[in-house]
């Protein structure tokens, strides 16, 4: 079987990490098949997934991005790779604009990327206004105990559904130490209430205006950090006025500014990218 060398980049953003690829200069078939191979932990590179990052297909767009998460499946949104995504190409020279923008499956977002000395330090994404309910994600019909109230093997979970371009499921809660989030977090991002099933994002909002967050992202289990969560999270507990609309979102990975801006009801989240290494590797032909 001929094969071909692939010089792949792994970033990560808060610690959600992914393996990304200009799609520009290298074919991949299968990218699914990769994703699943590559993100293996043990006997792969190791990552939550790959990014794809390819030549927009729609007008006014800079670059595009496909995302498929450690288990094969295609996501339409993270804002972690995309926030690498602006690091990677002012940095590798592919553009000299500062605000870049980006086409993906949940729509055109555009990245603001925050240079000092020639690097980019941070990048400000615009992540689009929320939406609260999405029947094609969610099926409030089928929450056992009324809508936003779900059983997980007998306990009761109450949540906020809020999709940033992918679903969230957001549960605030007042002792994140004492819940088994692996447990709950598998049973409910399979829930019956999830059709296409989704992200669950566990949340105590702190006396200082913070959110202490966790995360099971759908595809990928428990990540250091999750972008569109970290939003989610953030809308939620405002809804809830637990917190005000600007707060910052403590995950294991590190922390996002979200600012739920009144004026165009925009979601903008802030934070850093950094690379960690790069290398080559075969895949099949």
């Amino acid at each position: 079987m001929a094969r071909n060398l692939v010089k792949f980049t792994k970033m990560h953003g808060a610690g959600n990490d992914y393996i990304y690829v200009d799609s520009t200069l290298y074919d991949i078939p299968d990218p699914a098949a990769v994703a699943v191979e590559w993100s293996d932990r043990h006997k792969g590179i190791g990552s939550d997934g790959l990014v794809l990052i390819g030549a927009p297909s729609t007008a006014g767009a800079d670059f595009s991005m496909r995302i498929f998460n450690a288990d094969g499946s295609e996501a339409m949104m993270c804002g972690n790779a995309s926030r690498c995504i602006g690091k990677y190409v002012y940095e590798k020279g592919l553009t000299r604009k500062t605000a870049v923008r980006l086409e993906t499956l949940s729509g055109i977002k555009t990245l603001r990327l925050h240079v000092e000395g020639g690097k980019v330090a941070a990048v400000t994404v615009d992540m689009l206004a929320p939406a609260f309910d999405v029947p094609a994600q969610y099926a409030p019909g089928l929450c056992d105990m009324g809508p936003g109230r779900l059983l997980a093997e007998g306990r009761e979970f109450a949540g906020t559904f809020v999709s940033m371009g992918n679903p969230h499921f957001v549960i605030i809660v007042d002792d994140m130490e004492c819940l088994d989030i692996e447990r709950y977090g598998r049973i409910l991002t399979n829930h019956k209430a999830f059709p296409e099933g989704c992200n669950i994002e566990f949340a105590m909002p702190l006396t200082d205006g913070r959110i202490r967050a966790k995360v099971w992202e759908r595809g990928s289990g428990i990540t250091l950090a999750c972008g569109t969560g970290a939003c989610a999270t953030a809308v939620a507990a405002a809804l809830m006025e637990r917190t005000s609309r600007s707060a910052d979102v403590v995950m294991d990975g590190g922390t996002l500014g979200i600012r739920w801006n009144e004026a165009d009801g925009h979601v903008y989240m802030t934070g850093g990218a950094e690379f960690v290494f790069e290398g080559e590797k075969e895949i099949g032909n």
